[in-house]
């Protein structure tokens, strides 16, 4: 395995940020420093990186949190905004998360231990079905839902792989739900955007099989059964 993959699946950092490490010569394999990114390593090999010694966790494990609104999907913010990893307690490993909601969503948010399989869970190619309760201030046109799931474009970007349905509607609000396969950026924003839909409430109930069921916010569990060979 190479080295920065091996880093990454130890779930210290993205393997692009492994790559910049190794340039800045904070990694070491057998106590030398390593020189290039594709040097290949072994689970028998000492790797060291930023002075601490790091294993690799062959157990892909996964789990699920309850993301509350206006918390932040980063591990920095120049802001100093609270982040969705200021909620994980100290006892757990060092997580990668899998994708992002913006900072007014909520809702299901995943974890794993490895970079790799947060990587394939986030690939447009993977077609991981993503499901989106949405709450809009307003009644919907029955028009306008259907031109959704016929594919539409905005700003020259297109929106192809949406379904979306009216769950129910109580004066003055009306429930959606949204069911997309690509996961672009603010995507069901951008669309509610574009047909003058004011959200009171955008909240992600599923991201492939995994559902949020009986969480609380900020509230983060394992999840023990899921298929790790995506």
């Amino acid at each position: 395995m190479r080295i920065a993959k091996y880093i990454a699946n130890a779930g210290v950092c993205s393997r692009r940020e492994a790559e910049k490490l190794i340039a800045k010569r904070k990694v070491f394999i057998n106590e030398v420093c390593c020189e290039h990114p594709s040097t290949k390593v072994t689970t028998n090999d000492k790797i060291i990186v930023n002075k601490k010694i790091i294993k690799l966790d062959t157990q892909v494990r996964l789990w699920k949190m309850y993301k509350p609104a206006k918390i932040i999907c980063t591990n920095n913010d120049p802001e100093n905004r609270k982040t969705i990893f200021n909620l994980i307690p100290k006892n757990l490993p060092r997580l990668i998360s899998i994708g992002r909601l913006d900072f007014m969503s909520e809702g299901l948010l995943l974890f794993t231990n490895n970079g790799d399989f947060a990587r394939r869970y986030e690939l447009p190619s993977s077609n991981i079905l993503r499901v989106y309760r949405v709450c809009i201030n307003g009644t919907i046109s029955l028009t306008d839902i259907k031109n959704i799931n016929k594919g539409i474009k905005i700003n020259n970007i297109e929106y192809l792989n949406v379904r979306v349905r009216i769950e129910k509607f109580k004066t003055p609000y009306t429930w959606l739900i949204f069911k997309m396969t690509e996961g672009k950026n603010r995507e069901i924003r951008n669309i509610c955007e574009y047909f003058l839909w004011n959200i009171v409430n955008l909240v992600r109930i599923q991201y492939g099989s995994i559902k949020l069921i009986k969480q609380k916010p900020g509230e983060i569990i394992e999840v023990k059964n899921f298929n790790s060979n995506l």
